[in-house]
Formats: C-alpha cells, structure tokens, sequence
C-alpha cells in the first residue's frame, strides 16, 4: 500500500506537465480572452479565430476537465478560474502566465545543460523584443500584486523618506511601500523601454506626484543618490555572486548616511535544499541566465559586507520570495 501511494505521488509529478502544457497553450492561443462573454462550439470558434476544428475540441475538453471552461450542450463558456485568464479580466493573470510560456523551451535545455556545462541563454530586458519585455513586466506585476502589500505592510519603514526601488519594472512594491508611509517619496530606477509601464502603473494608483522615474541599467550606470532607503526586489537572483557585490556597492554610494538597504528574494537555508521553491528557482536561473542563482543567508550576508553594509539581519523567512534582508551604511 506504501508503495502504491508513493507511486501515485510521484507519477503524478511527473506527469503534471500535461496539465501545464494544455493551459499554457490556451494562454498562448488567448482563448480565455475569446469566450469572455461569447460562449461558442468548437467549430464557431475554431472558425472565427482560424484554428483546426478537431485539435480545439480535444483542448477545449481538456480545459473543462481541468475545471476552467464548463462545457453545456456542446458549447463552452468560462468557470469562474478560467476567466482569471482572460486578458479582459481586472486582475488577469495572463501575462504570469505567457511568461511561463516563455520558459517552456528554456527548461527543456536542462539535460543538455547539465550534461554540458552551457550557460544559460534568456536575453537581458534590454534586448527583449517589446511583447516579451511587455510581458514580462506584466508577469512581475502579477506576481507581485499581493505580495508586494504584505512585504510593505511587515516591513516597519515609516522613518524613511527616499526610497530607490532598483529594477522596480512597472512600481508595484514601490506603490505598495508609498501606501505604507505616506511621507515616503520613491524614485522607480529601470530600463528606458520599462520607464512607460511605470509610469502607466503609477499613475493608475493615483502616487505620479509622489514618483520620479529614471531610466538606466543597473549594470552599466551609476543608481540615482540621495537616497535614504534602498529596495532590491527580486534582483540578486539574476546576478552571479560579483554582479552582486558590484550592484551592493552601488546601493551603497546611492544611500545618505545611515541608509538602508533591503533585498526581498529566496534565501536558502545552509543545505541549499530548502525551501523548495527556491531550489526550484536556482534550476530557473540555471537555464535562463548566466549566472545567477538563489543565495543563502550566509552569501548574501558576505557580499554586503564586502560591499560595506554592516548590521546586516535577515529579517523574514518564506517560500513566495517573501525572504527580507536588510543592512546599514554606516553614519559618518
């Protein structure tokens, strides 16, 4: 009976790449957006956005067994989780999703990968063709609706008036951190093609008063100064460990005296194996970048210190890349 459950268990990790593979390609092919409010047959459909008749049956029955479209007298409408799809939805998760759809082909290079030793190969934003970056940003947005409120909301910054938000993508934790303390200003500090979204985003939260926008790569230019508090979100991974220590010594020339600096990202226990979702996101920056990885509290800790940053704390634990690590520069 043991055996029999562990099998069950692990076929079915095996084998949830079904799954996957027929949402992901619903995504692709926006037929969420295409029955948002117009339920059609097979053949209705099929005909009106040019697909094969037969292969949409079978996905369209793939998707209703998955509970994402309900499927009534041969025609299919949205379930309530299929229209979070939707490109029409108010918290649409469809970029998060035709982000992961980029990923497909990257991770099917980690035999390869592993087998030869190959870098990584995903393109830098800056060289992102406009829909991938577009989509991209959108996918961080995404993830970070929610999170970016309770990171804000646990994190104390209320004696803080300058924050730089480095490769803040469209600002969503920067607005959540100018909900928190409304005293607080915040400069958004990413790539020219980015700097738009932002400013699409800020306004919509009604905070463009309160936001100044500067275009740059962090790798190559110098971070804006003056600042009081800096914000690293979801930044390191990307980097290898020098990168790192470069951007940590950025931050530190940005910051006044007695400044902050702040990285919210996975950091791994000692083992490297915990959490989960961290070791899975090293095998994501495996295959993707050309370095980076998730880092222990321990490397984390060192590269500030290299950097200058002393009173170094880890101040949150979790497996969302909620984790918060915080250090000083030192008051003159």
């Amino acid at each position: 009976m043991i055996e029999h459950t562990l099998y069950g268990s692990l076929m079915s990790d095996v084998s949830a790449f079904t799954k996957s593979r027929v949402i992901l390609s619903a995504v692709e092919l926006d037929i969420f957006t295409l029955l948002d409010g117009t339920p059609a047959t097979p053949a209705a459909l099929a005909k009106r956005a040019g697909f094969n008749a037969r292969a949409l049956s079978r996905l369209l029955d793939a998707l209703a067994s998955l509970g994402l479209l309900a499927k009534t007298d041969g025609s299919y409408s949205l379930r309530e989780s299929g229209a979070l799809l939707s490109s029409r939805h108010a918290r649409s998760i469809r970029p998060m999703v035709l982000h992961m759809n980029r990923l497909w082909d990257t991770w099917g290079d980690l035999s390869r990968m592993v087998k030869k030793g190959l870098k990584g190969k995903r393109r830098h934003a800056s060289r992102m063709d406009p829909e991938t970056l577009a989509a991209f940003i959108g996918a961080m947005d995404v993830i970070g609706r929610d999170l970016s409120l309770e990171i804000a909301e646990s994190y104390d910054s209320e004696r803080y008036r300058r924050l730089l938000d480095v490769g803040g993508a469209s600002g969503t934790y920067t607005a959540a951190f100018l909900r928190k303390n409304p005293l607080l200003r915040a400069t958004v500090f990413d790539l020219g093609a980015v700097i738009p979204m932002a400013r699409e985003k800020i306004a919509s939260e009604g905070l463009s008063e309160r936001v100044d926008l500067v275009p740059g790569d962090f790798y190559k230019d110098d971070l804006p100064g003056e600042h009081d508090l800096v914000l690293l979100s979801a930044i390191i991974h990307q980097n290898d460990p020098a990168q790192n220590v470069a951007l940590y010594r950025k931050a530190w020339a940005s910051l006044i005296p007695g400044g902050t600096i702040l990285i919210r990202d996975h950091i791994m226990d000692e083992t490297r194996t915990a959490p989960s979702a961290g070791a899975l996101f090293a095998i994501n920056m495996l295959v993707n970048t050309r370095g980076g990885s998730t880092y222990t509290f321990e490397e984390v800790r060192s590269g500030l210190a290299e950097a200058g940053f002393e009173g170094i704390k880890l101040l949150r634990t979790g497996d969302r890349m909620d984790c918060l690590v915080e250090g000083r520069k030192p008051r003159l």
